[in-house]
């Protein structure tokens, strides 16, 4: 134990900040670097009162100083910073969700530095309507009558519930009250619209009878949710919404759907499982349908409503619309992917999410093996570098049942296990680089999974790895 004047003896050797402070740089805010110093020096002082110095030349200015410029440097980082995603989940909800094309980033930047016409009618000379610069868009891809672009998916089903069913009853399938990451729930989302849920069938199997049996007068709405990341199999039942949407017209009740993460191009051909496009959904009767902009369809964050226009331009006079509007950058860069559609095989070739989700499995070898021809000229003895048959996904609460075969590198420790090296380590290591590396601990190995990794990132990749190992093992490649 420290006795009393030993650590007041201790406290006085503790470097003063006028001394930290001019050994530091004089183009970062003095404020800042006042704050991280005392920072610093607090947790000095804690480590003498709480008896955890480990030594006193911790207490040394030529030790202090790297630990107050180690944290000015972290301060000064952006939180928000790009990373490489090695995991293959390809529509990374934690990591971003979708990559933009550069030249969709291109007409962000335009729009950005520049005065816009995003309020204004050039044609007029005079105010017009910040929705104008996609509405036609949308309707020329998916064949609606109309559209309107709010600030996210839930809030475009909010928007809708409150606008079309405020105190009446939605009628929506048991098996269809989903929760997405976040908690939304599509229960509490009702509520808060104001709109009554009524829940019809069961779980795994819901007929159009139901439906049917729970019309009445305050029905305002049959609501069709997209099941997002679960699926039922075995013994189930879903109604069709050419059904539902029969159904509807005979009661004169509109029929809506939440297709969540939303397609505008079939991937049927490239082998995946059928689901259904934004202009099968209308062509089947929808009255209204939303979607995401950032997963699926590969653009920003927004969430899309298309469909009759009776029905949109109630949505668009709803005063809420105001709270939930889109900003002119999402403008941009919505338009900007949506003239990519406009050639579905163009779409494929340069919207990244649409590339790497029909990437092939052949593909994916080829790039591993380059990758790993790369890497083993780097890393140290002991370190191996395979290839690893894996599974991609597609992410983003979509397709939760389909499997994209992959194929990944794996770093194998256990040749270097003996200085306590293991991939759990390895993967800490590189979560902490500059740029930050995310990868997957597959067997004990590290999986570094290339689908979700562009070539143009390989040196970038190899060197965070080489830097990682470097680290962990206190030594040179």
């Amino acid at each position: 134990m420290i006795k009393p004047q030993e650590k007041s003896s201790l406290f006085r050797k503790i470097p003063k900040t006028d001394r930290i402070l001019e050994k530091l740089p004089g183009d970062i805010p003095h404020g800042l670097k006042i704050n991280i110093i005392r920072r610093v020096l607090d947790d000095l002082r804690q480590a003498i009162v709480t008896e955890n110095l480990k030594s006193i030349e911790e207490l040394d200015l030529k030790h202090v100083l790297p630990l107050v410029k180690r944290e000015l440097d972290k301060s000064l980082r952006p939180s928000l910073r790009p990373l490489i995603n090695a995991t293959g989940v390809v529509v990374h909800t934690n990591l971003g969700r979708s990559l933009l094309p550069e030249e969709v980033f291109r007409q962000i930047f335009e729009v950005a530095v520049n005065y816009s016409n995003l309020e204004y009618d050039l044609e007029a000379g005079k105010r017009g309507s910040r929705y104008s610069h996609v509405e036609g868009i949308l309707c020329e891809l998916t064949g609606a009558e109309s559209a309107l672009v709010v600030n996210n998916n839930a809030a475009a089903v909010l928007l809708t519930l409150e606008t079309l069913a405020k105190g009446k009853e939605v009628i929506v399938s048991r098996g269809e009250l989903v929760e997405i990451g976040g908690s939304f729930r599509i229960p509490d989302v009702m509520a808060r619209s104001g709109a009554i849920l009524r829940e019809v069938g069961a779980t795994n199997r819901t007929h159009l009878r139901d439906y049917e049996n729970a019309i009445n007068d305050d029905t305002a709405l049959l609501m069709k949710v997209h099941q997002s990341n679960f699926a039922v199999v075995g013994f189930t039942a879903k109604v069709p919404m050419r059904e539902l949407k029969e159904l509807g017209d005979r009661y004169g009740i509109p029929v809506i759907e939440d297709l969540g993460s939303g397609n505008l191009v079939d991937l049927t051909p490239y082998g995946f499982m059928h689901e259904p496009t934004v202009q099968e959904s209308l062509k089947a009767g929808a009255d209204l349908v939303s979607f995401s902009g950032d997963k699926m369809l590969g653009g920003p964050q927004a969430g899309i409503i298309v469909g009759k226009a009776e029905l949109v331009d109630r949505i668009k006079k709803n005063p809420m619309n105001r709270a939930v509007r889109i900003d002119k950058l999402t403008l941009a860069g919505l338009e900007a992917i949506l003239a990519i559609y406009r050639n579905p095989e163009d779409a494929l070739k340069r919207i990244p999410t649409l590339r790497m989700l029909s990437m092939s499995y052949e593909e994916t070898r080829r790039r591993a093996r380059k990758f790993a021809r790369r890497l083993r000229q780097l890393v140290p003895d002991g370190v191996k570098i395979g290839y690893m048959d894996t599974v991609s996904r597609v992410g983003g609460g979509a397709m939760p049942l389909q499997e994209l075969k992959s194929c990944g590198v794996v770093l194998d420790l256990s040749g270097i296990s003996g200085k306590g090296v293991d991939a759990a380590l390895l993967e800490r290591t590189l979560r902490a680089g500059d740029p930050p590396v995310i990868a997957r601990i597959e067997e004990e190995k590290l999986l570094f999974d290339l689908r979700t990794v562009r070539e143009k990132e390989f040196p970038v990749l190899a060197d965070a790895i080489t830097k990682a190992l470097e680290s962990v093992t206190g030594g040179k490649a």
